[in-house]
């Protein structure tokens, strides 16, 4: 069986803006709705990646 794969383009009047929620203090937030400090803080996040080979337990 051969498989075609199709690329999809999109112009910029056909994208949609993404929302994106962060965890602050407990609950959940728009980032959108931060101030300009926040924000700054926002992307100078590290987020955490687990090793592959570390054993968890149970």
């Amino acid at each position: 069986m051969k498989e075609t794969t199709m690329k999809i383009t999109l112009d910029d009047a056909e994208r949609q803006q993404c929302e994106v929620w962060t965890r602050v203090m407990g609950y959940h937030r728009p980032v959108a709705s931060f101030n300009a400090g926040k924000k700054s803080e926002h992307r100078q996040r590290r987020f955490f990646r687990p090793a592959e080979d570390v054993a968890y337990p149970c």
